[in-house]
C-alpha cells in the first residue's frame, strides 16, 4: 500500500519538540515532504537553535514514522532558521542584526552584565550567530567578562568591526578608552554614543544581538530604550525585596515604550556552599515568580549564587565556555532555549500592540 502525505502529517502532529512542547505539524516545521516508492524525506525547520537537541528530534521524527507500515528508507533534515521579528514602531532596524534582545534590571548588583553574556554565548554554542553591545556607558564590564585585550578595528575610518570573544560579536566603549579612564558625559552625549556602537558596528549577521544595558529605569534608559530597535526585554532580578521593586520599574518602563517582556530571570535564586554543596535561600524565595503572575509575563529560569559564576567572568571565561557541560552552564542553557522560543513565538509587527507613551508623575 501507497504511503500518503496525509498519513507522514498525522504520524507527525503526535511528535512533540524537546523544547518547544509543540508538535511539528501544527508549529508549521514540516516542510518539503517528498514521498517516492514509500521512502520518505522530509525537512523539519525549527525558529530556534537547536544544535544540542537535533540528533534526538532526528530520533522522535524517525521512530514515529517507522510507525507507519510499509514505509522504506526515511532521510529527515534538522535545521534551524532564526528570522527578524517587530520592534517598537517607527524605530530603524540594525544592519546585520535579525532581532535584538534587551537584558535589563532597576537596579545594580543583580549580576545582569553576567547572566547577559552568559545567555549570549550559550545561544552560540546551540548554532546561532550571537552579538553582545556592552550598553553601560559609564560602567563597562563585557570587555573583562570576555577576556577582550584588543580594540575594534575600522576598515574605512567611519565604521568599526565587532571583536570576536568565544565565538560571539561584542562591541563596548570599554574597548575604545583605557580601562581607568572615567566616561564624564551627560545623557545626550551617553546615547549618542550609544547609537553610535550600536550603528557603526558591522554587525555580520546576527541572529540575537544581546543589548546589555546599564541599570535604572531613569531618563538616560528610556532614551535608550526609545532609539533601540528591541525585539523584546529580559528583567535580571533577584528574589530580595528590594530588587524586586526596582525591577518592577524596569518592567514597567519597557511597558511604556511598547516593548514586549520576554519573561524574567531570578538570579542569586539559591547560594551554594563551595566547600559542602549545601543551598540556601540568602535573599529570599519565590520573589521572581510572583512578579511573573503580578504582570502576566513568563519565569524563564532561576541562576544560584555561585562563586564560580563570579570567578569565570572576572578572568573573562564565563560559566558557559568554562565548564560547558557543568550545572551552572546548563541552566544558563536552558533559559537561553526558552528565551529563543519567546523570540520565535513573538509577531513579526508588534506595531498594533504599542500606544502612545504618556509620561505620569506618580
Amino acid at each position: 500500500m501507497a504511503i500518503s502525505e496525509q498519513q507522514i502529517q498525522s504520524v507527525l502532529s503526535a511528535v512533540i519538540d524537546p523544547v518547544t512542547g509543540k508538535d511539528y505539524f501544527t508549529a508549521n516545521n514540516v516542510n518539503n515532504i517528498q514521498i517516492e516508492d514509500n521512502h520518505v524525506s522530509l525537512e523539519i525547520v525549527l525558529g530556534y537553535p537547536a544544535k544540542s537537541v537535533t540528533a534526538e528530534i532526528h530520533k522522535r521524527i524517525e521512530d514515529a514514522l517507522n510507525t507507519i507500515p510499509g514505509i522504506g528508507t526515511i532521510n529527515v533534515s534538522v535545521t534551524s532558521k532564526i528570522i527578524s521579528h517587530g520592534v517598537q514602531g517607527n524605530v530603524k532596524l540594525i544592519q546585520g542584526v535579525k532581532n535584538v534582545i534587551a537584558i535589563a534590571s532597576g537596579k545594580g548588583g543583580v549580576g545582569k552584565s553576567a547572566t547577559a553574556v552568559n545567555l549570549a554565548l550559550a545561544l552560540s554554542a546551540e548554532g546561532a550567530s550571537v552579538g553582545i553591545l556592552d550598553a553601560d556607558i559609564y560602567g563597562p564590564s563585557q570587555p573583562q567578562m570576555l577576556g577582550i585585550t584588543v580594540h575594534p578595528e575600522s576598515k574605512d575610518g567611519k565604521t568599526m568591526e565587532p571583536v570576536i570573544a568565544h565565538g560571539i560579536q561584542a562591541m563596548s566603549i570599554g574597548l575604545l578608552i583605557d580601562v581607568e579612564t572615567p566616561m564624564v558625559w551627560r545623557g545626550p552625549m551617553v546615547t549618542q554614543a550609544l547609537q553610535q556602537l550600536l550603528n557603526d558596528t558591522n554587525w555580520n549577521d546576527v541572529d540575537y544581538l544581546f543589548v546589555d544595558l546599564p541599570p535604572g529605569t531613569g531618563d538616560i534608559q528610556l532614551t535608550l530604550a526609545q532609539k533601540i530597535p528591541v525585539t523584546g526585554a529580559v528583567i535580571v532580578t533577584t528574589p530580595q525585596d528590594i530588587a524586586l521593586l526596582d525591577a518592577r520599574k524596569g518592567l514597567k518602563m519597557f511597558e511604556k515604550v511598547g516593548i514586549p517582556i520576554f519573561g524574567i530571570v531570578e538570579n542569586m535564586s539559591t547560594h551554594v556552599c563551595s566547600q559542602c554543596g549545601h543551598t540556601e535561600n540568602i535573599f529570599g524565595t519565590g520573589g521572581g515568580e510572583k512578579m511573573c503572575k503580578d504582570y502576566g509575563v513568563d519565569f524563564l529560569g532561576a541562576l544560584p549564587l555561585d562563586i564560580k559564576i563570579r570567578e569565570q567572568t572576572d578572568i573573562g571565561v564565563p560559566s558557559v565556555v568554562a565548564e560547558p557541560n557543568g550545572r551552572i552552564a546548563e541552566n544558563y542553557r536552558e533559559i537561553a532555549q526558552r528565551l529563543a522560543i519567546k523570540v520565535a513565538e513573538s509577531t513579526e509587527d508588534h506595531s498594533e500592540l504599542f500606544t502612545k507613551i504618556i509620561m505620569e508623575d506618580n
